[in-house]
């Protein structure tokens, strides 16, 4: 669990480390803020609430929604959430860092490693899609 935050944990740190080096208050504040956003972005909160892997392939079995495999600081999953927005809560997402099934299914498609994101729909499974790609395997 502690390993999902360091990416926003260490944003925070640089953004205090640059507020308090002297610059005027207001160059400070706002590059404090730019760090806090950072680290917003890069932490669990802005993806859809996760699931335990064999949880996510069961409902997937059900309903035919893809399951996307993703990671905390990955900028690839960060750039595919961010661009299917409103949509992404029709998949079902699985934070390989928690989860070790998930981690292990994300090997077995792409060959022993874990990249992600990993897309996983009952008929075929790819690696890094396109945002594009994705939005338009999502239910209405």
């Amino acid at each position: 669990m502690l390993r999902n935050w360091w990416m926003a944990g260490l944003m925070l740190v640089c953004g205090v480390l640059v507020a308090v080096r002297g610059d005027p208050p207001v160059v400070a504040v706002v590059e404090f803020l730019v760090f806090v956003v950072l680290a917003v972005l890069f932490s669990p909160l802005v993806f859809p609430r996760s699931l335990p892997a064999a949880e996510a392939r069961e409902r997937s079995a059900r309903d035919g929604r893809p399951v996307v495999y993703w990671r905390p600081g990955c900028r690839y999953c960060l750039r595919l959430r961010l661009r299917l927005g409103r949509r992404a809560g029709r998949a079902y997402w699985v934070n390989i860092w928690r989860d070790p099934e998930g981690a292990a299914a994300v090997r077995a498609v792409t060959g022993g490693d874990e990249t992600v994101p990993t897309v996983v729909l009952p008929d075929q499974a790819v690696v890094n899609p396109a945002p594009a790609w994705l939005r338009e395997r999502l239910p209405s």
